[in-house]
């Protein structure tokens, strides 16, 4: 049985997806591209900036569902440009913490919006 996560504190689906979907004790998450939710709209800025915003948006979805970077076991990130890992990384490292998830980074030719970073989360739910 599959659930539909949504809220309104990370952005709308672009598409026809859902924001994450909870099956079992496990969430997927869509990727998160920096849209700001209050707006609706890519954020100006650098890597940094975006991944920010990229983090925010997890960060809301994941509470949604009842879990936290604390229980992410795998993380997929797209860059629009690898000259711009180390700015995501060093924003990512400050959420993920000391007890990393599994994860993979690619360059893209493309994002949605012409966004530098995407990024998508396995994350495990705690029981209640």
């Amino acid at each position: 049985m599959k659930t539909i996560i949504h809220t309104d504190d990370a952005p709308n689906a672009v598409g026809p997806y859902s924001q994450a979907v909870r099956t079992g004790n496990l969430l997927f998450t869509a990727g998160q591209v920096a849209i700001d939710p209050a707006v609706g709209k890519l954020i100006e800025g650098d890597i940094t900036a975006q991944a920010e915003q990229v983090m925010k948006n997890l960060q809301a979805v994941l509470a949604a569902a009842g879990t936290s970077f604390d229980h992410v076991v795998k993380t997929t990130v797209f860059l629009a440009d690898m000259a711009d890992y180390a700015g995501m990384n060093e924003v990512y490292g400050r959420y993920i913490g000391s007890n990393p998830p599994a994860r993979s980074a690619f360059a893209v030719r493309g994002l949605p919006l012409g966004a530098k970073v995407e990024i998508e989360m396995v994350v495990e739910i705690p029981d209640a």
